[in-house]
């Protein structure tokens, strides 16, 4: 993906209130807020159409992103997206601060590969995502735009668990580091419906 995503321009917002809201999306600018490390908040103002081709792309909800304001660089994570109920626009955006030195706590993607080719899937089982995204800790440094499950070794009616990935180096799982008991699920293969008493059948009849 090209870097030009990862890259906006913004203002700093001087009117605020909801009216002043209203006026920047109707002239198809989007609100938003800086905050987090030891500044305080910042409002911006960002281009809509410029957001809107950023956030088609995955890696923009979970990519270390810099801010241009007024000619200021700044680094973050997008934390929070409020868009309109029905049409296709984005109405605010909530970003934290990045310091290099202290610890990301945020969700990333979850891929899954090589669900097509895996042996379990050829013999007649389907697959099952137990989550979606994966809360972690890292440095800014360690942050992954996505992590990926390979699935290519699980077997029929087996389950893997997040004690089961290779997390990328300094990557941490929030919810293992709770310990045994939040070992949650990630991936199952279930075996076909009904494929079990199947087999019992034939052979009982053999």
């Amino acid at each position: 993906m090209s870097e030009a995503i990862y890259t906006l321009d913004a203002q700093v917002r001087t009117d605020k209130g909801k009216g002043a809201s209203r006026r920047l999306r109707h002239n198809e600018q989007v609100p938003a807020i800086i905050y987090g490390g030891e500044k305080e908040p910042v409002s911006i103002v960002l281009d809509h159409n410029k957001v809107i081709r950023a956030q088609e792309n995955e890696g923009f909800y979970s990519h270390l992103l810099t801010l241009n304001v007024d000619g200021d660089a700044v680094e973050v994570i997008l934390k929070d997206v409020q868009r309109h109920p029905f049409k296709p626009k984005v109405l605010h955006l909530d970003f934290q601060r990045v310091d290099a030195t202290h610890k990301l706590h945020t969700k990333v993607p979850v891929h899954f590969i090589n669900e097509e080719t895996a042996a379990a899937v050829k013999s007649g089982g389907t697959v099952a995502h137990h989550i979606n995204e994966l809360e972690i800790t890292c440095l800014p440094a360690h942050l992954p735009e996505f992590i990926e499950v390979d699935v290519a070794d699980l077997e029929l009616g087996h389950t893997l668990h997040l004690s089961d990935m290779n997390l990328p180096e300094g990557v941490v799982s929030v919810e293992l580091a709770k310990g045994e008991g939040h070992d949650q699920a990630v991936v199952t293969i279930n075996a076909p419906k009904g494929g079990s008493s199947e087999e019992e059948a034939e052979e009982a009849a053999e």
